[in-house]
Formats: C-alpha cells, sequence, structure tokens
C-alpha cells in the first residue's frame, strides 16, 4: 500500500470537515428529518470522525471537541 501524501491544506480541510460533523452532532434534528434517519446521520458523522481521528498526520489539531462529540 502506498505511503499517503498530505498537504498541509488539506489537512485544514479534512480538519474543517470534522468540525462540520462536530457541529452537526452538537446541532438540532431538522423538522423534516424523521429520528430515524436523524440517529443514522449522527451515527455516520460519528463514524466519519472516528475514522478521521486515526489518521496519523494530525499535529496540534484540537480533539477535545471531536471526542465528546464521538462520545465513545
Amino acid at each position: 500500500m502506498a505511503e499517503e501524501t498530505i498537504t498541509e491544506e488539506q489537512i485544514a480541510k479534512n480538519y474543517a470537515a470534522m468540525l462540520d460533523s462536530v457541529n452537526f452532532i452538537n446541532g438540532s434534528k431538522l423538522s423534516w428529518m424523521s429520528d430515524d434517519m436523524w440517529n443514522e446521520m449522527v451515527e455516520n458523522n460519528k463514524e466519519h470522525l472516528r475514522i478521521m481521528k486515526a489518521k496519523d498526520y494530525w499535529t496540534d489539531e484540537a480533539m477535545t471537541a471531536v471526542d465528546a462529540a464521538i462520545g465513545d
């Protein structure tokens, strides 16, 4: 498997995407969503956070909000 090469710009974009997931998880269910849809989307965003947090390219990015949003 090839080693992953990633730029500082991509790291910043990935971190911003993680914070988008955190904000979604911490937000409120939209009126048009069923409870099942909301729960599925929350779990999908938590899985995104778990996958991204496991990357080995993070340096000094704060993961406190990520950890709280994952909640496990």
